[in-house]
């Protein structure tokens, strides 16, 4: 394959590295393959090498694999720094409405709003905007399917037992203090 004239000059595994940076989400190999325009055998080389060489560096990023798919992401453990330099402009009730479909990982606007009450809508247009979920119509209904985008796993970067530990401590911050409006907010 003839080498795109973009990337001459940058070693195989910086190509790749500005491939998965200027994407900003996980890629298959062959995708990375292809927009490289090499061999996927070459890509995987490439892509170890560049993995290997993030393990040996003092950096705030990593090559992360899950599965079949590659992304650049910050390393585990910076989720503070995330939260004091992007802090999330959410409302409480609307950090709520989003732990909820965080545990459910996927659920019905329906759902959402007899878990929630009807001030969910609003939740739901605040998540929205901020492209903290993602809706799409249900094929054979009325409702809506609600679930996580990537700049949530992005912001958040939390994983399936930080998600449980969420939900442990909303339900027994809720126990402690009652349940929460959803169309209100609390006091501070």
């Amino acid at each position: 394959m003839a080498e795109p004239e973009p990337f001459c000059g940058l070693s195989l595994p910086a190509r790749l590295e500005a491939i998965l940076y200027l994407k900003g989400r996980p890629l298959e190999l062959g995708e990375l393959a292809a927009i490289a325009g090499i061999e996927r055998d070459a890509t995987e080389l490439a892509l170890i090498t560049l993995m290997a060489d993030y393990a040996h560096r003092d950096t705030a990023l990593e090559i992360h694999q899950e599965g079949q798919r590659y992304a650049l992401q910050l390393r585990a453990g910076l989720g503070d720094l995330v939260q004091n330099l992007l802090p999330v402009d959410l409302s409480i009730a609307a950090l709520r409405t989003l732990a909820t479909i965080a545990l459910k990982k996927r659920l019905l606007q329906s759902e959402l709003v007899e878990l929630r009450g009807s001030g969910a809508y609003e939740h739901i247009k605040e998540l929205l905007a901020q492209d903290f979920i993602e809706r799409r119509r249900q094929s054979d209904g009325r409702s809506y399917w609600l679930s996580l985008s990537e700049k949530f796993h992005r912001t958040f970067s939390l994983k399936a037992d930080d998600l449980a530990a969420l939900g442990s401590r909303l339900a027994a911050a809720e126990t402690v203090e009652g349940p929460a409006s959803p169309d209100e907010e609390p006091d501070p």
